[in-house]
């Protein structure tokens, strides 16, 4: 107990501890105190949460710039290396192969020595645990650390390994925000992000968490384009890929066929990119030897699989074929300019040019014996394996700007296609205007990058980054084109993950036969369930928790009519037991007893009927975030249906098993 001394003087009348009056200042010391009180109730009376979501969008915006600003220094570092060696081809290729190599490794055995799960883009494991799952320190600050160092050094290889950044840091609802937070302070999109944090994230959205998530990710994006304008990197807050298309008429009615065809094309890539990429990211956890290598050294795994990929990107080599020596910022850039390079170079042949040229940055997509296709063609060829690959590297990674530039080049290479066989354009309604094939770039990225996470919100996203909505309808519509066919076919590139990872997660229901809506609880619960009833003697209840491991057990009224009225922790009832006597007296000799003298029981809210649809307690599971449910048939306690018995139910339906 605390020590009292009396009223200090000048005092409000509340008693004062003795170490308050002792130590210095005291009066200055309370009086920040009561004016910190003050603001507390001020602040909690507008709303306990926005000051939380701003301090986020902040802080998260601080935290990506530092990591840009940081990544920007190596990279220049690692650019001037390579210009200044000297031309010796071998030295040349050192300087550009060790940079990768030493950041790969170093990512993957710091950031795998602080927590052996803070590889990839965390976002698989953020959707498990919004889905009512508990991870176990995934959301510790430790993890958090190691992510954004190892995301710096990730960042630091440059367009050598091709990947990206995407940030993600009350429970469900602030990381909701967060996810939003992340992606629109990366692309200084806070529409997009909300939207896209919303796909990616949830199954069933609270309306009540959407001004939370719109508000962080204004916050943060804001934040974030500020301080490259405070910097002097920008003259003012603008978008990150300013396009300069045609504003009276960026297309003509035709072309709205060949931007569905192009959605089509980018929904079948998906659907290839996401089997290739699962299958191989299988194998490598199955292989004897990666597995064994993965297990035993992250590092030297990282180190090799970032040697052979830039190998393959070094400039003088390969790399030449593949605009190995722009950025990813510069790869979108010059992929969304809206002259025609087959145009351009049709009857000229411009040098490529010994270092790079910030004004010409096209000159890197030419080559004169393999052209503007053909270095457009091996580079999507050659990046789809490449790109496979680098996901399989333990480090922390965002996946989303590698396949975004890899739709860009699909619809950068459609959009050149239909300007050379129509050079002078499109006649409509008597009126000819050329092809732009950065409007095609755009629709690409934003068709495949949506079709490859299931996301339709990436069409947003496209408009957000380039500051023009020109394309609006024709972006639109291939990016629903490609989704209908990635989803018909393919599960997204996060849910992909989830299997391969086998995180605890509840899959869709994608099979949309009418035969699946027959599928009742009758058919899949589990009948072997142990109840308890109240009139159980206690010999028993001892008996059945010592022979069953059950967190909890369901509470019957009696044992003949077994009417469910509740549940009993196993944990409480062992301990009920523990303090009884060793021979119970006559007047507790059964459950009703104990539960009478203290032993908590807790009521069944919910409960499930025999015939209940599988699509109904799929949402039920999937709403209310549950991991099991008793099966009552007319108040009798008759089953249970937990994540196990659904999966498996919804496994059968989506691919029935051979009959016998």
């Amino acid at each position: 107990m605390e020590e009292l001394v009396g009223l200090s003087e000048g005092s409000s009348g509340n008693p004062v501890r003795l170490q308050e009056l002792w130590g210095p200042c005291p009066r200055i010391r309370r009086a920040i105190r009561d004016a910190l009180e003050w603001l507390k109730q001020k602040l909690f009376r507008v709303g306990e949460d926005w000051y939380f979501l701003m301090t986020l969008g902040v802080l998260m915006a601080l935290i990506s710039y530092t990591m840009s600003f940081t990544v920007g220094r190596v990279v220049r570092a690692h650019k001037w290396l390579y210009r200044e060696i000297g031309d010796s081809h071998l030295l040349r290729y050192l300087s550009w192969m060790v940079y990768p190599v030493a950041l790969a490794s170093f990512s993957s055995g710091f950031s795998q020595s602080i927590t052996p799960f803070s590889g990839g883009s965390g976002i698989p494991e953020l959707k498990t645990i919004l889905s009512g799952v508990v991870l176990e320190d995934y959301l510790e600050i430790k993890n958090f650390g190691a992510k954004v160092v190892g995301l710096t050094c990730t960042l630091a290889t440059g367009s050598t390994i091709f990947l990206g950044k995407v940030n993600k840091s009350k429970q469900n609802e602030m990381l909701v925000a967060a996810a939003a937070v992340g992606v629109a302070t990366v692309f200084a999109a806070p529409f997009s992000g909300v939207l896209f944090s919303i796909e990616v994230m949830s199954s069933h959205f609270s309306v009540w968490d959407y001004w939370r998530g719109f508000f962080a990710a204004t916050c943060g994006a804001f934040m974030f384009r500020l301080l490259a304008v405070f910097n002097s990197e920008q003259e003012t807050i603008s978008s990150l890929f300013k396009t300069r298309f045609r504003v009276d008429v960026p297309f003509d009615l035709p072309e709205i066929f060949f931007f569905v065809a192009l959605g089509a094309i980018c929904g079948i890539l998906s659907c290839a990119y996401l089997f290739c990429q699962r299958t191989f990211l299988t194998f490598v956890k199955t292989n004897p030897v990666t597995s064994k290598l993965l297990a035993t050294s992250k590092p030297l795994y990282s180190a090799l699989a970032a040697l052979v990929l830039a190998s393959i990107t070094y400039p003088p080599g390969v790399g030449r074929f593949m605009a190995s020596r722009l950025s990813m910022k510069e790869h979108l850039d010059s992929l969304f300019d809206n002259n025609s390079w087959a145009l351009m170079t049709r009857n000229s042949s411009p040098p490529w040019p010994k270092e790079l040229d910030p004004e010409n940055l096209w000159f890197e997509w030419y080559h004169p014996q393999f052209t503007i296709f053909g270095t457009l063609a091996f580079f999507l060829v050659m990046k789809f394996w490449m790109l496979i690959l680098a996901t399989t590297i333990p480090m922390p990674a965002g996946y989303f700007m590698p396949i975004f530039i890899f739709g860009a080049a699909v619809g950068r290479l459609i959009g050149e296609a239909l300007s050379l066989a129509f050079p002078e354009g499109i006649v409509a309604g008597g009126v000819i205007n050329p092809i732009m094939p950065g409007g095609y770039a755009v629709a690409g990225a934003a068709a495949f990058s949506g079709a490859v996470t299931h996301t339709i919100s990436t069409a947003l996203l496209a408009f957000e980054l380039t500051g023009q909505i020109v394309h609006a309808l024709p972006v639109l519509m291939a990016v629903l084109m490609a989704n209908a066919i990635a989803q018909s076919c393919q599960p997204s590139f996060y849910d992909g993950t989830i299997i391969v990872k086998k995180l605890p997660y509840l899959p869709w229901i994608r099979c949309r036969k009418i035969s699946s809506h027959r599928v009742i609880v009758e058919h899949f619960m589990n009948c072997a369930i142990t109840t308890l009833a109240k009139d159980t003697p206690l010999e028993e209840v001892a008996k059945v928790v010592t022979s069953t491991d059950c967190a909890e057990y369901p509470l019957v009224e009696s044992t003949e009519s077994q009417i469910l009225v509740g549940t009993v922790q196993r944990a409480h009832l062992v301990q009920a037991l523990q303090v009884e006597p060793p021979s119970w007296a006559p007047a507790h000799q059964c459950l009703r007893d104990i539960l009478a003298g203290g032993c908590p029981m807790e009521p069944v809210t919910l409960q499930l009927s025999p015939e209940t649809s599988l699509h109904q307690a799929h949402n039920l599971f999937e709403l209310l975030n549950l991991q099991s449910l008793f099966v009552t048939s007319r108040g009798r306690a008759v089953g249970s249906v937990s994540w196990m018995e659904l999966k498996k139910a919804i496994s059968n339906v989506t691919n029935p098993p051979a009959p016998k």
